[in-house]
């Protein structure tokens, strides 16, 4: 009878043993190769650095997976700042970001400045695809996202409530508001606990004390950019604070940002929803995270942004959040979590977060993309490819670029 093999628990030296230059390297490859999602992202840094290259067990990974679920901001990647913060220091969670986020980023910023180039571009037939599948995209998540978060009468009530709002009032501040009420009300009527307790917890290195200067800077940044960038008649800091408060306060998702990102560049005009919707079907072919679709509308704003230099700056203010979040919370999470109070607000923001994304679905992802029969038939077949047949996104939309191609739109 063979020993069992014996669980790898790090002590804090041993998690922190490691140069950022490592974690640069492992984070890259994920980088370059993972598509799929967020869902898909956790997988990998699993099988990577719990089974492949045992930074941590898998005890502490959970818990490490649901801290970033319960905050706002992109999950895959917080998880990976985390896992390179406990590697390498602070330097390693600036390593796993960069790593993990450039390779996308780069893509889109380039597929920016070509839309910028050729202005035929964004009416071909290729871009008319990407926005078609825009929708089956959208639509999956909020399909997905509904049967987890919305599992009980109460929080469907919740999300069709927030989706009304969301669609009746198209003011930024009314999908803040809808995520604030969802909290309010899950902490007082919701009784599901959507959180599982778990007894152990992983130690990365980050004192109470540090914990709490960064989460005091994620607040006054919150708080203080709006105010800075109007006393100032800045566009680009006014641009550069919609997205901080987009990474800010965004649950459940890269899919989530969407309406807040549109609501920030479209309607004062700094983009066309043209360009916009085609960026985003274009940031559904690329690896990473979809929180890097923050550096193609940086790249295709006008000036003062635009280019590398808009790009760079809106991918570094969407992000910056989740730095700050992610490593603050992290001494004070293993006593948070286990608060039914903080359960039941979760899971009502969650719910909110079901509703906004709903309404988005309709404004504006398919009220730009689905004009014909032929638009809505390929969208029915991209959302039956990527929900029945589980096809991988990336050959789901190539598919349809194609397609928009082919048709001759």
């Amino acid at each position: 009878m063979s020993s069992p093999v014996p669980t790898i628990t790090p002590t804090p030296d041993h998690s922190r043993r490691g140069s950022a230059w490592e974690v640069f390297l492992a984070f890259l490859q994920l980088g370059l190769t993972s598509f799929g999602g967020p869902i898909a992202h956790l997988a990998y840094f699993r099988a990577e650095f719990v089974q492949r290259r045992h930074w941590l067990d898998d005890q502490s990974y959970s818990d490490l997976v649901a801290l970033c679920q319960f905050l706002p901001g992109p999950a895959s990647s917080q998880v990976g700042i985390a896992l390179g913060w406990g590697r390498a220091g602070w330097r390693g969670a600036a390593a796993a970001w960069s790593g993990f986020t450039l390779p996308s980023a780069l893509v889109l910023i380039v597929f920016a400045l070509g839309i910028q180039q050729w202005s035929g571009l964004a009416q071909s037939g290729a871009i008319h695809g990407l926005k078609v599948v825009a929708v089956a995209v959208v639509a999956q998540a909020v399909w997905g996202m509904a049967k987890s978060l919305c599992p009980d009468a109460p929080r469907a009530a919740m999300a069709l409530g927030a989706a009304l709002v969301v669609l009746v009032f198209s003011a930024t501040w009314v999908q803040f508001a809808v995520i604030l009420m969802g909290a309010c009300v899950g902490n007082v009527f919701l009784k599901h606990s959507t959180i599982a307790p778990t007894s152990t917890h992983n130690d990365f290195g980050v004192s109470k004390k540090t914990g709490a200067f960064l989460l005091g800077t994620f607040a006054t940044l919150l708080a203080g950019l709006p105010w800075l960038a109007s006393a100032m008649h800045s566009p680009a800091l006014s641009s550069f604070s919609q997205f901080y408060q987009a990474g800010a306060l965004v649950f459940g998702g890269g899919h989530v940002v969407l309406p807040l990102l549109q609501s920030a560049v479209v309607p004062n005009g700094l983009l066309s929803n043209d360009t916009f919707l085609a960026g985003y079907g274009a940031a559904q072919a690329v690896p990473g995270p979809l929180f890097t679709f923050a550096a193609y509308l940086g790249a295709a704003m006008p000036e003062p942004l635009g280019g590398w230099t808009g790009g760079v700056l809106l991918l570094v203010a969407i992000f910056l959040p989740a730095f700050l979040l992610v490593a603050g919370a992290l001494p004070f999470w293993q006593t948070l979590r286990q608060q039914t109070h903080a359960q039941r607000t979760m899971a009502g923001i969650n719910a909110s977060v079901v509703g906004i994304l709903l309404a988005a679905l309709y404004d504006p992802v398919w009220t730009s993309a689905i004009h014909t029969r032929t638009d809505f038939a390929l969208a029915l077949a991209a959302f039956g490819l990527l929900v029945i047949a589980k096809a991988s996104p990336v050959w789901v939309v190539m598919g349809a670029a194609t397609a928009g191609v082919v048709l001759g739109w």
